[in-house]
């Protein structure tokens, strides 16, 4: 929903898992069991030199800014977790999820954990445990882990080696995905004799919004967080989806359309609304949407960009938006009306095509309008930077601002 679509990255990304065939077949059964199903396996250990190339090479390339990070000092051992979770929606139906843990390799006992939530992909594999397929999660470890943060990464109901079809832009599956791995995660580093000192978050695009769901299922919770952290992220999942219908900009990103397909299957199927999806898509597109839901064999290119050819017209209406069994479950699924302790930064880009300034800013002028005014949150500027740029040249002003508070 909120972010990188990489259609031709699809392919790259295949490319650049061929690339690690040697470690994933030495280290295939070497799964280690826990405690109450939760499992862990090495996936490959990067040194300080090749998290550096992703700072100063592939980033840059990926992003399209130079940005300044912190250069890595200590290589980094990969896990894939696997862990029990429920889905809530579908009243705790149990799951099995799969997510990204990062030690360094310092020698040290106890860690900072920085808990990374993803933003928008298509391949099933482009997420945080199958890192060499995933750009974002390769430039959080080489900024995060490469400076002595440990580092995980949920890969959210649906995707990894989830069984599941995806639930994108469920709000609980993506805060009990994210809670359970955290979870997960400290008993694996507990096994080890390993802690963590001090919990942030961060999120970009779909994982800023995941990442303010988390945070307020966190709170709720009474579990600590230290600060939190979003990159084009938007806490109000209405607003977005309406925003592209009602409001359209000249900037708006041409793979906007692949969002709705992706979130309206995901409502019908979570949520239990058979019909959902259908009554949503035009029928000329429904099959190739559908397709591309469930990750069949199917030509991406065949969704139209423009969404009036795919999207019934009704919906173009916005009061009868709201009435939708569609609006509704998004209006009922924003991640920023509770009182927020902890403190958070949301960044946001003049030129993104996919976030606009306003969503961005948003948790936090509705903090502010409480009352005397919450100033929990802040909203900051990365300048004319667009989607992925914005991202990018926040990271390194997350790793500024998490080091300030260890």
């Amino acid at each position: 929903m909120f972010c990188l679509f990489r259609g031709a990255a699809v392919l790259a990304a295949l490319v650049a898992l061929s690339a690690f065939p040697t470690i994933e077949a030495a280290w295939a059964d070497e799964s280690t069991p826990v405690a109450a199903g939760v499992s862990y396996e090495p996936i490959g250990h990067w040194d300080a030199a090749k998290l550096n190339e992703i700072l100063t090479t592939e980033a840059p390339k990926v992003f399209g800014v130079s940005v300044t990070y912190s250069p890595a000092v200590n290589g980094v051992q990969l896990y894939r977790v696997t862990y029990p979770s429920v889905v809530p929606e579908r009243g705790n139906k149990p799951i099995v999820a799969t997510g990204l843990l990062a030690i360094p390799d310092t020698g040290g006992k106890d860690f900072p954990l920085v808990s990374y939530q993803h933003g928008t992909v298509y391949g099933k594999e482009d997420v945080p445990s199958y890192p060499e397929n995933s750009s974002e999660t390769e430039l959080m470890l080489a900024q995060f882990a490469g400076q002595g943060y440990a580092l995980i990464g949920a890969d959210y109901f649906g995707m990894g080696a989830s069984k599941e079809p995806e639930g994108y832009g469920v709000k609980g599956s993506h805060q009990q995905a994210t809670f359970d791995m955290l979870l997960a995660a400290r008993a694996v580093m507990g096994s080890m004799g390993l802690s963590t000192s001090k919990l942030f978050l961060g999120g970009w695009s779909q994982g800023g919004y995941v990442t303010m769901a988390f945070l307020e299922k966190l709170e709720k919770s009474g579990v600590a967080v230290s600060a939190a952290s979003t990159a084009s992220g938007p806490a109000d999942l209405y607003s977005f989806l309406s925003g592209f219908l009602d409001f359209p900009r000249e900037n708006d990103a041409s793979w906007i359309s692949i969002l709705y397909v992706l979130s309206s299957f995901s409502f019908e199927h979570y949520y239990g609304m058979p019909g959902l999806a259908r009554s949503f898509v035009n029928e000329d597109y429904y099959e190739t949407a559908r397709k591309i839901y469930e990750r069949e064999s199917s030509d991406i290119s065949a969704l139209p960009t423009d969404l009036k050819k795919l999207i019934r017209p009704e919906y173009f209406d916005p009061t009868f938006f709201a009435e939708s069994a569609y609006g509704r479950i998004a209006a009922a699924s924003d991640a920023f009306r509770w009182i927020i302790k902890t403190p958070v930064r949301s960044y946001y880009g003049e030129s993104d095509e996919v976030v606009s300034v306003g969503l961005a800013k948003l948790a936090m002028n509705y903090q502010e309008g409480i009352g005397g005014g919450n100033t929990a949150v802040e909203a900051i500027s990365t300048g004319k930077t667009d989607h992925r740029g914005t991202f990018a040249t926040a990271v390194a002003q997350w790793k500024i601002w998490f080091d300030s508070l260890k």
